[in-house]
């Protein structure tokens, strides 16, 4: 019987056929699947011609089938749904593809017929496209360690199998802290909660096999909880196990963890000879160095701590108004900060979130995409990983785009966070290909399910990585869709958040689920005059966790990575009553593996585009201006990494922004 991984997929739009996809199918999928690619690349290596760009280049983008069903598959369960038998396969894989794909970069008879064809690249006449992908490839090898020799090279092998096991037990730790403990409430300790969060934490409870509410680790629901809950002993005990995610000690601990791939990387990087491991994974982001990167933050923490400086000043003093003296602490801020905004903006989160329903907000999302770019979106009933998960067929002008796929509610079985990723991307080369993308969630489940204002913010960004993925129109898989400088993704996300905050959008999306009735016009001024609230605490956070990442990798790497993060904290005087976004054994995006390494500023580099590049709409015709999308389209989404990052922005808003509109948008400007 032929494993389903490796078959031809005769599934609508060749999804993957998860209802016939066993655990026990993955392992021998792979084995072969790796066996067979190697072979691929060793006859590339081998070839007797002389090499070309379609002899070598291209042919390393011929995509392996079997190899990019069997892992797109298994990582969309193995992050959304995962298991113990699926945690155990991730460990026993992440050293594997380490070592496959460090073996193809360290292949010196591959990367001798690459760099012969770098060599003659003036005399080829390539296309832009082509030459692009030319430049990446080669950079690409050098970069991964091919020009190394001996024991350089046996070392870097290793070096990056060790990072890639360190990377997945990072992550397992966090899954596993952030699974495994809750704290049970009593109906008394459910006073003065919202009904959707005595709802969240009742579901909490029942998904836990617990005698009745509890609040969990997961953001959908620890959040709401610090919002609301009048039990300060409650909140202080809920926050500090959020707090405390990877820092318990024992097996899940992940200090140490975070410690040795600090210490690999800049080996790593000393090895291709860069001073540290920021200077090496900068070289290829817009930023480019550290100091670019610093002075960004800085010129951001200025602002942003003055203004979280005054708002601790005034929460304090409501706490103190409630007879609790002292100082003001982390698990006050949530509380007296939704108090402040009740009383200051008269909005209420838990009047509010009835508007803001999820299918309502999803509907929102496609809309958008239909009168900016055409888009149609159609439900799919197609067999998924969970049946929490939805599909909807992407068309334009009858013609098929993509699969989009939503799996929007939390569950113990999947990582916190939301994120976006394709199980196929975009390409043209050597046969068409339509991208089958997937935004993944963590939201309290309902009837109706109902967001945060953050929630719905959440769900438009992610659905802005997804367009990118969508809309992407290039020939070669390599650099299709969100394949992009690191400090150049996340502008199309952040972008998108912006027409969550037309007031047209959530005119009509925005309705109350039990009456259907729109958001009151009062309510609907209240939620956009409040859109800066509080941002000097969020940009604090954020901006904190930036510069302890930057830290970490722009010097000799720390012994002890705590010490390092209190000594940078110290240094920027973070306020008391804040702490990072992501504290160093819970920071995923830094440690789970290189994505966000030194890169976790892209979010804030991105932003100042993002503020920018709304500003073009609004200074066309508005939101939906119709020349303004094409131009964002044209430039930007469908362009994937076909061209430098700073040449594409230039392209669609004719020169680079500077970070007046970044503070402006953030009600941070003097």
């Amino acid at each position: 019987m032929t494993n389903p991984l490796l078959a031809t997929w005769d599934t609508p739009f060749q999804i993957a056929p998860f209802d016939r996809i066993s655990d026990d199918d993955f392992a021998p999928a792979l084995d072969q699947a790796l066996a067979d690619h190697k072979a691929k690349i060793d006859a590339i290596a081998a070839n007797p011609e002389p090499p070309t760009f379609a002899n070598v280049i291209e042919a390393m983008e011929t995509p392996s089938q079997g190899l990019d069903q069997v892992l797109s598959a298994f990582f969309s369960v193995a992050a959304a749904d995962s298991n113990p038998k699926r945690e155990e396969l991730q460990r026993d894989f992440s050293p594997k593809l380490a070592a496959h794909f460090s073996e193809i970069t360290a292949n010196k008879a591959l990367f001798a017929r690459v760099k012969a064809v770098w060599d003659q690249r003036d005399d080829l006449d390539l296309s832009d496209e082509q030459q692009r992908v030319l430049m990446l490839t080669h950079r690409g090898f050098v970069r991964g360690g091919a020009a190394l020799e001996g024991e350089q090279d046996a070392r870097m092998k290793d070096i990056k199998g060790r990072l890639a096991t360190l990377g997945t037990e990072f992550t397992q730790n966090l899954l596993a802290d952030e699974r495994d403990w809750f704290m049970e409430l009593s109906e008394t300790d459910l006073d003065g909660l919202p009904d959707f969060v005595v709802a969240a934490a009742r579901a909490a409870g029942e998904e836990k096999g617990a005698a009745g509410p509890v609040v969990t680790l997961s953001r959908s629901i620890i959040t709401p909880f610090l919002q609301f809950s009048p039990r300060r002993d409650l909140r202080e005990k809920a926050f500090n196990a959020w707090a405390a995610r990877g820092a318990n000690g024992g097996e899940t601990d992940n200090r140490a963890i975070a410690a040795e791939i600090l210490s690999l990387r800049e080996e790593r990087a000393g090895l291709l000879g860069y001073e540290n491991f920021a200077a090496y994974k900068l070289e290829t982001e817009m930023a480019k160095t550290p100091d670019a990167v610093r002075g960004l933050l800085m010129d951001v923490w200025g602002p942003a701590k003055a203004r979280a400086d005054a708002d601790a000043q005034v929460l304090t003093q409501m706490m103190h108004d409630d007879g609790i003296n002292g100082d003001l602490e982390p698990w006050d801020w949530r509380y007296y900060a939704e108090k402040r905004r009740k009383a200051e903006h008269d909005l209420d989160e838990a009047e509010l979130k009835p508007y803001l329903q999820l299918d309502r907000m999803i509907e929102a999302s496609f809309a958008c995409a239909t009168r900016l770019f055409g888009l149609e979106f159609t439900p799919l009933d197609v067999p998924l990983y969970h049946e929490d998960c939805r599909a909807w067929e992407v068309t334009r002008n009858g013609d098929h785009v993509a699969v989009f796929i939503g799996d929007y509610f939390a569950r113990g079985s999947k990582r916190s966070g939301a994120w976006c990723s394709a199980m196929r991307q975009q390409a043209k080369f050597p046969t068409p290909q339509a991208p089958i993308v997937i935004n993944v969630c963590n939201f309290a489940k309902g009837d109706p399910a109902l967001l945060s204002y953050d929630d719905a913010r959440t769900l438009f960004h992610e659905f802005g990585h997804a367009l990118h993925q969508m809309l992407s129109n290039v020939t070669y898989e390599s650099i299709s869709g969100t394949s992009v400088a690191r400090d150049f993704v996340e502008l199309p996300s952040q972008l998108y958040e912006h027409w969550l905050e037309v007031p047209e959008v959530l005119a009509e999306f925005a309705t109350h689920a039990e009456t259907g009735e729109p958001m009151p016009k009062d309510m609907l001024d209240k939620v956009l005059g409040a859109a800066t609230f509080d941002m000097g605490f969020q940009t604090v956070e954020y901006v904190a966790s930036a510069l302890v990442d930057l830290a970490f990798h722009d010097g000799p790497a720390p012994s002890d990575p705590m010490a390092k993060q209190t000594q940078v904290l110290e240094s920027i005087g973070m306020p008391r009553a804040i702490i990072m976004r992501h504290a160093t054994p819970h920071f995923a995006h830094v440690f789970a593996g290189d994505g966000y390494s030194s890169g976790y500023y892209s979010y804030m580099w991105s932003e100042v585009m993002d503020a920018d590049a709304f500003a073009a709409f609004e200074e066309a015709g508005g939101a939906f201006d119709p020349d303004r999308a094409k131009a964002l389209e044209d430039n930007i989404l469908s362009t994937g990494g076909s061209r430098d990052a700073a040449e594409l922005y230039v392209a669609f808003r004719g020169r680079l922004p500077g970070v007046d509109a970044l503070l402006k948008g953030r009600g941070l400007a003097a």
